[in-house]
């Protein structure tokens, strides 16, 4: 389980290691660019119920921290998926990743 640290929240989000590093990709392509903008997610099923939303600003601080030492292979399609949703008035929205079936 990876987790994100937010500006001064003592609250760390905790998100699965391969969510993580797509979400990494696609948000620190837009905190790049300068951009603004929400990041939704259901609650893990340990936590409470329900979901969150945070403002994502370029002037935040933000570290990712990984259990797994090994970076996730990265599926070109859930990041653009992501991405869509990030570019979206509701921001980025926390969806599972569609795997291909062999």
């Amino acid at each position: 389980m990876g987790t994100i640290y937010y500006g001064g929240s003592e609250a760390p989000i905790q998100i699965e290691d391969r969510a993580l590093a797509h979400l990494k990709v696609v948000i620190s392509t837009k905190l790049r660019r300068g951009e603004s903008f929400t990041f939704s997610w259901t609650h893990p099923d340990d936590d409470e119920n329900g979901r969150s939303t945070i403002w994502l600003h370029p002037s935040i601080p933000m570290r990712y921290v990984f259990d797994d030492p090994e970076p996730a292979t990265l599926s070109r399609e859930w990041i653009e998926e992501l991405s869509n949703s990030a570019n979206s008035s509701g921001g980025i929205m926390l969806v599972s990743e569609h795997l291909e079936k062999e």
